[in-house]
């Protein structure tokens, strides 16, 4: 690295005691200068969340009130709306039964519970909630990853080598990247947050001080450093995506020592030690999160999980009308200063490499993914590295312009502060002075579903025909929930507020839930839904929708069991009379209907056919669904040998073999994790109308078969059958991986010490 100029200093200068002294070239600062100037965007974000903001920027606001952080309600917004169900099946579902990996009923005829979503921030609010009010530890979750982001940005920019005063200055103004107010799901920002990204904001923290452990030990030649690959471990476990992020970061420096062999013998040793290091960091993040993350990767490569088609963004320039960008206006200066700032860092031969390639390759991935039209991750979710790299290069600049002022002070420290000081000031309250939206997004989510007070149509406050809605269908017998979607049930909070009739009301599971990827039901439900919503969302790509039509949707509802049906506008209100849906009550603006009977279990009227063509087995079983008059006539992925294969889905109509056996099966216990049936039909097939997945056993019967639309076919050979949701082998191993990668870190620990001491 280049050095600065060593600072003219007048020997009666007595500097403090914290001082850190720098090496010669250097200028330090006092470590007080550094807690205060990463105090200032920690606290302004903390300010920011907590909602005290609030009356600085909008009317009608009480100055002095309780934080709406810390009031005790039910939090909502965008998908935070729905998320806080997550945890509340995690804390009375699995973790009493000793699981953190299992199932609930209460979305989409059922789904897998932490296979697809990420267990740390779920967990923390679980051990939050043992001592403080459910909604309290919810909404503290959600900040975590952007409060810690001041401390992990200056201490990623002091990894990679530069002084604390440039470290701090630069960690401010990475931090600040979170006001960015351009987007509101790509992540990481106080916006995405807010709309439900919080675990992302987790892991973006984690990651980037991961990032900057490794550079610290790469650049320290260190070998083997276990707090690295921890931190690997916690990134993975709140989300996948900056895994992979740093992972692909950080792989140059394992390559390093194919490029280092042509530099000699010696240079390829130490380059080997280097990159060991790295790997090292590899295999101990896995083995931490292997519990988990094992079972996520298997799963994933055995294709349970449904592909929503995400549309990639494809835009350069932002506008108000398409903000979603690499370079929306309000990034254009911070994009010039980080040009600045990176021209700057080559020119002294500072080692950013990576931190460049960091910022770098995310914005390549965006428009490699668009041209290639990779549907399976959304694109525009690598772009808060872009940023995020970006601003802290723009930091840089604005630090070595400081310093570089600083020295034409006869004080140079002191200079050096007041710069510093003045520059972290007009970076912080600029961030401050230009929120528009955050401080209203952050009562909106915040505030909670008991706090939408705006009058409705029925002279009911938003939250008091919500939460009739609640304790209406509360007095309803058992049964799944298919609502009307319509984005006008935002006033209550969310959009996807009835996501939570399985929150409010014990034994109504609603058809549609959060993790849409995470189910196999998704693109299923979501035909169900534009068949019954006068404004579907049709989030899912590529399906053929047919629009609001409730012939074809009693039919296809009959398919998952569900036992009623909520509109939401009159137009479908109407259209479900018109069909002669009957009315079991009304919660205005909404009204109730029965569906017409249907069985959880059903057997068979003619042996089920089994899917042999080239096509995906969901693209078969699309193409089975939509024919809503043979329904009856099975598609299963696998069955035994003598059931008929077929290459296309009309031929599963040729050749029926009808079964002359009749009978019924009555469930007899309906569990998260278990159910059983009884049945007069042995040894003919029947269908249970619960969402497939790997995990699920037969006792009493053979199987499981997945079955179309996205459910499990058995068949019994015995009177009383008994299907349960077990670990498998990848669960079991995961977590063997687990607990040997933390039995070692702790004997390394232990011998360590010992080490350290004997030394002493």
């Amino acid at each position: 690295m280049t050095a600065i100029a060593p600072p003219h200093t007048d020997e009666t200068t007595e500097l403090p005691e914290d001082f850190d002294a720098p090496p010669p070239g250097r200028i330090g600062v006092s470590k007080w200068f550094v807690v205060a100037a990463i105090a200032a965007p920690t606290v302004l974000i903390f300010l920011t969340m907590s909602g005290l903001l609030g009356p600085f920027f909008r009317d009608g606001q009480p100055l002095w009130r309780l934080p709406y952080l810390f009031i005790a309600n039910t939090p909502t917004g965008g998908d935070m709306g729905a998320h806080v169900l997550l945890p509340k099946v995690l804390a009375e579902n699995l973790l009493p039964s000793g699981n953190l990996l299992g199932w609930s009923m209460d979305w989409y005829a059922g789904f897998p519970v932490m296979y697809f979503y990420f267990p740390l921030p779920a967990l923390t609010t679980v051990l939050l909630d043992a001592v403080l009010p459910y909604g309290v530890a919810f909404k503290l979750t959600t900040i975590v990853g952007l409060v810690a982001l001041p401390t992990v940005s200056y201490f990623f920019v002091k990894h990679v080598g530069f002084p604390k005063f440039v470290a701090a200055v630069a960690g401010v103004a990475g931090a600040l990247f979170v006001f960015m107010e351009s987007y509101s799901i790509f992540g990481a920002n106080i916006k995405s947050t807010l709309a439900g990204e919080f675990s992302f904001s987790w892991s973006f923290a984690l990651s980037i001080l991961y990032v900057g452990l490794v550079l610290r030990n790469y650049r320290n030649n260190k070998a083997f450093d276990p707090w690295a690959g921890i931190v690997l471990g916690l990134t993975a476990m709140s989300h996948v995506i900056t895994t992979i992020m740093v992972v692909v970061a950080t792989l140059p420096l394992v390559l390093a020592p194919v490029l280092a062999a042509f530099r000699g013998r010696d240079a390829f040793r130490m380059s080997l030690r280097r990159s060991g290091g790295v790997v090292w960091t590899y295999v101990i993040g896995f083995g931490i999160s292997a519990f988990w993350a094992l079972a996520l990767g298997v799963n994933v490569f055995e294709g349970m999980t449904s592909d929503m088609g995400w549309a990639p963004v494809t835009t350069i320039i932002g506008n108000y009308q398409n903000p979603g960008s690499p370079i929306p206006g309000e990034f254009v200066p911070v994009l010039a200063l980080g040009i600045v700032g990176i021209a700057w860092t080559l020119l002294r031969k500072d080692r950013v490499g990576i931190v460049i390639w960091m910022t770098i390759f995310p914005l390549a991935g965006y428009f490699l993914f668009a041209y290639l039209d990779f549907t399976v991750l959304y694109n525009a979710r690598l772009l808060p590295y872009w940023y995020f790299g970006m601003y802290i290069f723009a930091g840089i600049a604005v630090a070595l312009a400081g310093a570089a002022l600083a020295r034409r002070f006869s004080n140079v420290p002191r200079a050096t502060v007041i710069i510093g000081a003045v520059a972290v000031a007009v970076m912080v309250s600029g961030a401050a002075l230009s929120m528009h939206d955050l401080p209203g997004w952050v009562k909106w989510n915040f505030e909670g579903y008991e706090g939408k007070q705006a009058v409705g149509d029925s002279g009911e406050t938003a939250w008091g025909e919500y939460e009739n809605l609640m304790q209406t269908v509360d007095q309803l017998p058992d049964g799944r929930i298919m609502w009307e979607a319509n984005s006008d049930m935002n006033r209550y909070g969310t959009p996807m507020s009835l996501m939570l009739f399985p929150f409010w009301s014990e034994g109504h599971p609603s058809m549609e839930g959060l993790f849409f990827e995470s189910s196999l039901t998704t693109p299923f439900h979501f035909l169900n839904a534009s068949e019954v919503s006068q404004r579907p969302s049709n989030p899912v790509r590529g399906l053929d929708y047919r629009g609001m039509d409730f012939d074809r949707a009693v039919k296809h509802l009959a398919v998952y069991d569900v036992a009623y049906y909520v509109s939401f506008t009159p137009e479908a209100t109407e259209a479900a009379l018109d069909y002669g849906l009957e009315v079991l009550d009304e919660a205005v603006p909404w009204t109730i209907f029965a569906l017409p009977d249907a069985d959880r279990v059903d057997v068979a009227t003619f042996e089920p056919v089994v899917w042999a063509g080239e096509a995906d087995f969901v693209d078969a079983a699309l193409e089975w669904y939509d024919d809503v008059d043979n329904l009856d006539v099975w598609l299963v992925e696998d069955g035994p040998v003598e059931w008929r294969r077929v290459t296309s889905v009309d031929q599963r109509l040729d050749s029926l073999t009808p079964y002359t056996v009749s009978g019924t099966a009555e469930i007899t216990e309906f569990g998260d994790m278990g159910l059983s049936f009884s049945t007069d039909a042995v040894g003919v097939p029947h269908l249970v109308k619960v969402s497939y997945f790997p995990n699920w056993t037969v006792d009493g019967g053979d199987g499981v078969y997945r079955a179309a639309p996205s459910l499990m076919v058995v068949v019994p050979d015995s009177e009383n059958v008994t299907m349960s949701f077990t670990n498998r082998w990848v669960e079991n191993l995961g977590m063997v991986i687990t607990v040997v990668t933390i039995t070692g870190l702790g004997v390394y620990a232990v011998v360590a010490w010992r080490r350290r001491k004997v030394s002493a």
